[in-house]
Order: structure tokens, then sequence, then C-alpha cells
């Protein structure tokens, strides 16, 4: 796999097809990847951003203005089963490294694209997820009802496009399986960010109703939000009737569940703010960490608001392995997030730590002038 993206999304997607036993050949620019310079924080002077995408892979630098680098180039994307870009549209086509001048070399070629805004009238647009999150109506519906709108706190339209890239290219393969046809699987931040707030563009596109920032509501359900206790929140995210019942009881009220006003989760929305007060009420007699033990018991759908630092922690001892601890070529250890994929017979593999610019240039320029050397004997 030729991996021809920087930053976030491409990058997201190669380290999971990575994960899953692909063998990926990291191009980068002389500058090398902009996340390498995305400092604090750092390990061992590496940027944690980098460090977060970029393991299982090889590392080569090739200078497209160069023509002995760009050949290179070209020889790689003319060999790899899958390559994936995110480079301004048009950008690679200058190079002789668009979809239709690889594919017309290499036409089984599955050739995955992200953009910003697609690539009609979006194309001279720049794509980061920040802005992705501003226009595609995301920050409208979060934070605080009366306050200013928010990003979420993770880049989370360029992981959510990265695993559509990675679902559209592997159903490529699936096909190229079956026919031995390729082609170009395209992804844009925009169209990723409308499809994964689901209900929310849903409410607009089936009824007109345009969604609004509700704090830490929803808008089709409740209770579905934190909860005050005697010490501090307690998230409760009550899903159907049967489970509000089991809630009325783990609080002492089994009363409220029969209640005409609470009866089915619609009247619950509509009275919200009285239902949210006799929660309340009842929960003000414990710690937000023994209701959690209570409501388990009764299962009841809660938790409560962890630190990262907490989560990871709650993980692994769930049994869960979220920590993959690698080491580098030097033995110095480089943890990583570990893939949420498990499998009944196979295994995600771990075989490479987050490489150093260029780490592997020798080896796969060596790789590529073997290829180079064999089409000239032909």
């Amino acid at each position: 796999m030729a991996d021809f993206s920087r930053v976030l999304a491409g990058p997201y997607t190669t380290m999971m097809l990575g994960d899953l036993g692909a063998e990926v050949i990291k191009v980068e620019s002389p500058q090398g990847d902009d996340t390498r310079r995305w400092k604090p924080p750092v390990l061992d002077g590496e940027s944690t951003y980098f460090l977060s995408v970029n393991r299982n892979k090889r590392s080569v630098v090739l200078d497209f203005k160069d023509p002995k680098d760009l050949h290179l180039a070209r020889l790689l994307a003319k060999n790899c089963d899958v390559m994936i870009e995110n480079y301004m549209p048009g950008t690679l086509e200058r190079f002789g490294l668009g979809y239709e001048q690889v594919a017309q070399d290499n036409p089984s070629v599955i050739y995955g694209t992200i953009t910003g805004f697609g690539e009609d009238g979006g194309r001279e647009l720049p794509g980061y997820d920040l802005v992705a999150q501003a226009t595609s109506g995301l920050m409208s519906i979060t934070g605080p009802k009366e306050g200013p709108p928010f990003k979420s706190g993770v880049a989370i339209v360029d992981v959510i496009c990265g695993l559509h890239l990675a679902v559209g290219i592997l159903a490529a393969l699936d096909l190229r399986h079956r026919t031995g046809t390729g082609q170009r699987v395209s992804v844009s931040l925009l169209s990723a960010a409308l499809a994964a707030m689901v209900n929310q563009t849903e409410s607009y596109v089936a009824t007109g109703v345009v969604p609004s920032r509700m704090g830490n509501a929803h808008p089709s359900l409740f209770p579905y939000e934190p909860f005050q206790t005697s010490d501090g929140l307690l998230v409760i995210a009550i899903g159907n009737d049967t489970q509000f019942e089991r809630l009325c009881d783990a609080l002492g009220d089994p009363s409220l569940a029969k209640n005409p006003l609470y009866l089915t989760n619609e009247a619950r929305v509509v009275n919200r703010d009285k239902l949210k007060l006799r929660i309340e009420e009842l929960l003000s007699k414990q710690s937000a960490y023994e209701w959690a033990k209570t409501l388990n018991t009764y299962k009841v759908p809660c938790g409560p608001i962890n630190t990262i630092a907490q989560g990871i922690s709650l993980a692994s001892e769930l049994g869960l392995d979220p920590i993959v601890r690698q080491f580098d070529e030097r033995g110095k250890e480089i943890p990583t997030v570990a893939s949420p994929i498990s499998f009944s017979r196979t295994k995600v593999t771990y075989r490479r730590t987050p490489p150093k610019p260029n780490q592997d240039g020798e080896t796969v320029r060596a790789w590529l002038n073997s290829l180079d050397k064999d089409e000239t004997r032909d």
C-alpha cells in the first residue's frame, strides 16, 4: 500500500489497514508529515500526534520536484495494490500521480482519495477538520444551549472520514478479488461529517427541523444526559421504557415510572424539565460512585464522567487491553492506543513502530530501483 497522505484522516486509514496486515509505505516530502511538528506533547522529541496514526508503516522521503524521486514515486504507484492520497484536487495530476494516470499503468489499483469538500465546486477549498466541523453544522449542535458553538474535543471528522475510506477500500478490494478490476474510492470531510451526524441531519432532511445546541441533552431521549448527585455528575442513558422502570426502582421511587407524564419516552422528552428535578432530588442522597454501583446492579446504563486517564484505566480493568507497547530499533518503548478490532480467528498485528523520517528510505529505494531494472530488461 502506497500512503501519499498527510496529517490525520489518510494516515488513520492506512494505519487501520496496516494493523490488519497491509504493508504500508509512507511517502513523505522533505519537510515530513505536518503532524511531526504538531507539538506538544512529545515522547522523546517525537510528536504524539504523529505517533497516534503512523505505526505499521515504512517511511521514505521523496521530493516530487526531483526527477529521480518523482520517477520512484511513479514506480511505487505503478506497483502498489492500494494508493491513498489527500492532496488538494489536481495537485498529484501535475506529477503524473492522479488516478487516471496511475490506473493507466496499474489498472487494478484501488486509489483512495480524501478531500475537504469534494472535487467539483469545493475543489479549491482546503480541508481541515475544524473547518469541516464548522461548515457541516456539527459545531452548531455542540456546546451549551445559551453559549457559543464548540468543536469536538478531538478531530472527529478526520477520524470518521478515515473510517469511511477504509470501508470503501475494503469493498473495492473485494470487488477486485472477484473481477480483477480496480477503481477510485473518494470521501470528503464535509460528506463524512454530514453522514456522521445521523439523526441530526436526518431531522433536517426529513422534516425541515434545524437542530440546535442542547448542551449535554438529547433531542429525542430522556433521561439521557449527566445528572447531579451529592458530589458530582453521573451520566444516565435511558433508551427504552423498561430501562426507565428499572431506573425508578433503583432510585427508590417506582411510582415515577407509572406517572402518566413519564409513561413513554416521548412523554418524558416533553416533560424533561420536571422529571429532571425529581431525578436529581433522588440522586442527591448519594455520591456518583455509589449511584453507579447501584444502577449497574439494576442494569441501568450509566457511568461517571472520566478523564482519559480514567477511561484507559477502566478499559484495562475490563480486559480490553487498550495500550500497545512496542519498542523501536533503539529499544525505546513507544506506547500507542490499540486497535478496537478483534477477530475470532485472526489477530490485529503491531509489527512496526511509527517511523522516523525516511527511516526505511534506503530499503524502499533499493526495492523500487530493482523494479525499474526489471522493467528495463523486459
